[in-house]
């Protein structure tokens, strides 16, 4: 049976292209997703606090406290979000800032005055930050096994150097940023260092060279080197930059707390890989956002507000906690694969 020949089309008829969307738009439209379920889920526990401790929660000067309390881990997870979306990970961010914490506060150090803690606070995270991206980009280490190193041997000279005793800070000018009348127009002062890091950060991610290196060293290693990149040294900068966060971290503590522990910074580095996480920044590397971090922060902060208000056990904390990272991931990837 002899199929039927359609006619020839006459010169006059066109055929219209499909255009597909282009890529960035996709990778937008998925990033405003994400964010906006990180906000739906941040005024979810606004309303809940709001509900059960309306009073207490709703409060200025708790409000206050909580964004106080996540800029200290926020600065933190800045840093992580970078050596994440690179492939890495920094399992000694909270080691990094009790030993960056209780250095900065011994008596010999508290002598140089505000200048001398800043300083060695900073440069203990720096110096922390050099040996784990010296072990991982040019000795060849796995960043599990570098940063457990440094996780560890961090934690033992802090507790060395305290002798597990509270260290005092007496610097006036350290204790005097704690105090309400540093504020700026109502804004703490640690929260103002907390959103001039932030702005830093997600500039610097998503503005410059530096962040197309992350991100294509995360995404793939391999054709990174062949494109040109320098790959170790990428990897060393990034370790810099996150010993650089956790050192300013350690002085926002020590402003905060008015002191030097050796128990500063527990369970930081879970913390930070979980807000970051939480807020799209893929795990395996290739992907990350500084505002999916910030909101992750804001989350966890938000949480531990509202059960210590409600004078629930930490374990619950705990475990609401763990519920909120595999219910946001879940969100996540359905909302990836509903915008592609």
């Amino acid at each position: 049976m002899t199929q039927p020949v359609s006619p020839p089309r006459s010169g006059t008829d066109k055929v219209t292209p499909v255009s597909e969307p282009p890529a960035w738009r996709a990778l937008a439209t998925r990033a405003d997703v994400r964010t906006l379920s990180l906000l739906g889920v941040l005024a979810v526990l606004v309303l809940i606090g709001g509900i059960t401790k309306p009073d207490e929660f709703l409060d200025t000067r708790n409000l206050q406290l909580v964004l106080t309390q996540a800029s200290v881990i926020g600065v933190v997870t800045v840093g992580m979000t970078f050596v994440i979306t690179s492939g890495g990970i920094d399992l000694s961010v909270g080691a990094i800032v009790a030993l960056a914490s209780v250095w900065a506060t011994t008596v010999a150090t508290q002598e140089y005055g505000f200048a001398g803690i800043l300083f060695t606070a900073v440069i203990v995270g720096v110096g922390c930050g050099l040996v784990n991206g010296l072990l991982i980009a040019y000795g060849g280490i796995v960043p599990f096994i570098a940063t457990l190193a440094m996780f560890a041997s961090a934690r033992g000279l802090a507790l060395q150097i305290t002798d597990g005793k509270t260290q005092i800070v007496t610097v006036d000018g350290i204790l005097d940023l704690g105090e309400r009348e540093a504020y700026v127009l109502g804004v703490p002062p640690l929260v103002l260092v907390f959103a001039v890091v932030t702005l830093i950060g997600w500039a610097l991610l998503n503005r410059t060279t530096f962040g197309r290196r992350t991100v294509a060293v995360g995404g793939n290693a391999e054709a990174a080197r062949l494109a040109g990149i320098d790959v170790r040294r990428q990897r060393l900068y990034l370790y810099l930059l996150s010993g650089l966060c956790c050192g300013v971290a350690a002085f926002l503590l020590i402003v905060l707390s008015g002191s030097g522990q050796n128990t500063n910074g527990n369970l930081y580095e879970l913390d930070a890989i979980a807000a970051a996480i939480i807020g799209g920044t893929l795990l395996s590397g290739g992907r990350g956002t500084i505002t999916g971090s910030v909101l992750g922060v804001l989350i966890f902060t938000t949480i531990t507000n509202i059960f210590a208000l409600n004078n629930l056990q930490s374990d619950v904390q705990q475990i609401a906690k763990g519920a909120i990272i595999v219910a946001a991931v879940l969100v996540q990837r359905r909302t990836a694969s509903t915008t592609t």
